[in-house]
Order: structure tokens, then C-alpha cells, then sequence
């Protein structure tokens, strides 16, 4: 029993790292946008994991052969991916238009096995409410929907009035559950004293009393304070 457990443990760190190893080889889109083909990787080389770490008869050995076989699948279809325009038609399909000024393509939304309740939900999720104000919905190769409103559905920008705007540019961690992280602070020109002061000035004493603090090019710090049961931010 316990050989058992030794050797399933050592299986299970030596398949790690080996599938951590692989997985950045071969890149984030396996676990982000995934197309079909990097849907079927994906479950594979789980069920390989699976296998190599509980199985009896799938040895490591054996699944580090499939997992460089697959590796090397996934990089050689990705270089092919890129180099022919056939072959990734073959692999990921075409994106699909499934609203078209405002009237919806049947055809497309049957190929696609979408139905009408999905696709208005899909649509909400992009504050789209009504299918007269799209112009353009396409339904992407990685299953997201991308929607082109009505150009007088469009929101109003800046740049639409003329008006001039400057980047605030990223957030920048400043304190984390009450921990100052000085090194942010000297990367954004920023010191401890400046921290203090604004704290300072919405009441808060002492940073173990912050959650969270984070500041932007502006020199805007955000703070949510340490709290049960509720949450509190102010900008300041």
C-alpha cells in the first residue's frame, strides 16, 4: 500500500511538471480561446495525465511519449496554421455571420446549431438588446460572438465631440491585504510618505487597515478597506 502511494505521488510530480513544461511550449491559447482542435488536445492530454498518474497499465514512460507526440502535433499544426490558409479553414472552420444589418441568416445560425434564446443571450452579454440595432454579429472560429451595432447605435467617444483625453494608463498594486508593496511605489515615482498622505486623507491610520490600494497614472488611489460583511471604496 504504501509503494502504491509513493509511486503514485512521484508519478503525479514527474507528469506535472512535465505538463506544465509542455503546456507553456505550446502556448496560452490552448487554455484560452480554444478552437476545436485545441479542444480535442486539451481533453487528451488530460485523460493522459489521468491515466499516467492512477492507471495500472499506462506506464510515465508511455505518457511522456504521448505527451511529446502531442506537443509536437499541436506546434507543427500551429506553424501550419499560420504558413496555409487551407489548412486553417480545415482546422478551425470560418467565422460564421449570423445577423446581417439586422436580419438574422437561418442558414448560418443552423450550421452553427445556435438558437435564437442563445443568440439573444449572447447578445445581452454585449449590452445588446435588440436585434434591429446590429448591423454585424459574427459567431468567431473559438465560439465567441462579435457584434457591430447600428453605426446611430453606436456609443458616443471622446474623439466623436472632439474632445482631447490622456491615458491613465495601468492600475499599479500599491498595498495588498495591508502589505505595502514598496517596490511598485519607487516603479511609479511614487513614496511611502505620498501613500500616507492619502490614506491620511480618507481617515484611513494605518495600511494593515486596507484590503487593497492601487493607483493609475493619474495619481488616483483607489482603497478598499478591510471590512466583514461589507465593502467600502472611495477615490480620491
Amino acid at each position: 500500500m504504501a509503494n502504491t502511494l509513493l509511486n503514485t505521488a512521484i508519478r503525479s510530480v514527474v507528469v506535472y511538471i512535465i505538463a506544465m513544461f509542455l503546456a507553456r511550449l505550446m502556448g496560452k491559447k490552448l487554455i484560452s480561446q480554444m478552437t476545436f482542435f485545441d479542444f480535442v488536445i486539451g481533453v487528451s492530454m488530460g485523460s493522459i495525465i489521468a491515466n499516467s498518474i492512477v492507471g495500472q497499465t499506462f506506464t510515465s514512460v508511455s505518457a511522456i511519449v504521448s505527451f511529446i507526440i502531442l506537443s509536437v502535433l499541436v506546434i507543427a499544426t500551429g506553424y501550419m496554421h499560420i504558413k496555409s490558409f487551407k489548412l486553417r479553414k480545415i482546422i478551425n472552420s470560418t467565422p460564421d455571420i449570423l445577423i446581417d444589418n439586422g436580419n438574422i441568416v437561418e442558414t448560418n445560425m443552423k450550421s452553427n446549431r445556435i438558437t435564437i434564446s442563445e443568440l439573444m443571450m449572447k447578445l445581452r452579454e454585449k449590452n445588446i438588446f435588440n436585434i434591429a440595432n446590429v448591423e454585424f454579429a459574427i459567431m468567431e472560429t473559438d465560439g465567441e460572438l462579435s457584434v457591430l451595432p447600428k453605426p446611430n447605435e453606436k456609443p458616443l467617444t471622446p474623439n466623436d465631440m472632439n474632445i482631447n483625453t490622456t491615458s491613465t494608463g495601468l492600475t499599479h498594486d500599491i498595498i495588498i491585504d495591508g502589505n505595502i508593496l514598496e517596490e511598485n511605489l519607487k516603479n511609479i515615482g511614487l513614496d511611502k510618505n505620498w501613500l500616507i498622505s492619502q490614506l491620511n486623507s480618507q481617515h484611513i491610520k494605518d495600511p494593515s487597515e486596507v484590503f487593497y490600494a492601487g493607483t493609475d497614472n493619474s495619481k488616483k488611489l483607489y482603497v478598499s478597506k478591510k471590512q466583514f460583511n461589507m465593502q467600502n471604496t472611495k477615490t480620491s
